[in-house]
């Protein structure tokens, strides 16, 4: 598959927390085809290797990014202005398979909450959402969720705002009314969140975050074990994967 890098128009910058961006390109042609759990591959003047984002969120013509910055390439990235051009790869790797009839649970964790509104927004009503997060000052995107999920809840490790304690104490909870879970976030939240899945037989998919080069499954850098002695990568064969073929 030959993938094509693309310039889009920046047409709207907010900062959402100190270190939490959100922007929005302009690129019909890559907003038609991009699927929920997908990323892109962004360049970053003055850097030989693009910055992996996750979708947060496609509506029109518009794709949306909200990410962190972790280091020199990200704030670098950050520090562009409404109307410059941004260089993208996309869409690439393999997102969440969504039966919108399906009432599914979709849990997010810190920077792993971004992808689920693009994702949960395809349940509408039929979402149960619960997003974790350290502390209230962490907490983004909530009004957005609330609009069309059927059932919103937030969490902190710290009680500050929502429920205080983990996703997987709401997800016990409701976990008897849903035939799916769709998940994103630190390992420690996938890994619980995945054997809860296992616990009460429900098929589960979560999406890895790994460090990663090319994007397109070249470099092979993005490695994860897989059970059957094996590896895949994040890059090309997720980010996406089935709860139960990963190794923890």
């Amino acid at each position: 598959m030959k993938f094509d890098a693309q310039d889009c128009e920046l047409v709207y910058k907010q900062q959402l927390t100190p270190t939490i961006f959100d922007f929005r390109l302009r690129n019909q042609a890559l907003a038609a085809i991009t699927k929920p759990g997908q990323f892109v591959q962004v360049l970053v003047p003055s850097k030989t290797l693009r910055r992996p984002i996750s979708v947060c969120d496609v509506q029109g013509d518009i794709i949306r990014l909200v990410f962190e910055i972790r280091g020199e390439g990200t704030e670098l990235l950050a520090r562009t202005r409404v109307g410059e051009t941004i260089n993208i790869i996309a869409p690439l790797g393999r997102g969440f398979s969504i039966n919108p009839d399906m009432p599914t649970a979709f849990i997010g964790g810190g920077i792993g909450v971004p992808p689920m509104l693009y994702s949960a927004r395809q349940s509408g009503r039929l979402a149960l959402v619960i997003n974790g997060f350290r502390n209230k000052d962490a907490v983004i995107l909530s009004d957005e969720f609330e609009e069309f999920a059927g059932k919103f809840i937030v969490t902190t490790d710290d009680g500050s705002y929502g429920i205080h304690g983990l996703v997987t104490q709401p997800l016990k909870e409701y976990i008897s009314k849903v035939k799916m879970i769709c998940a994103c976030g630190p390992m420690p939240m996938l890994r619980s969140v995945a054997a809860m899945a296992k616990e009460y037989e429900i098929p589960c998919q979560v999406s890895l975050e790994q460090r990663m080069a090319c994007g397109v499954g070249a470099c092979l850098g993005c490695a994860v074990a897989v059970k059957g002695q094996t590896y895949k990568h994040v890059c090309k064969d997720g980010p996406v994967f089935n709860a139960e073929e990963v190794v923890f």
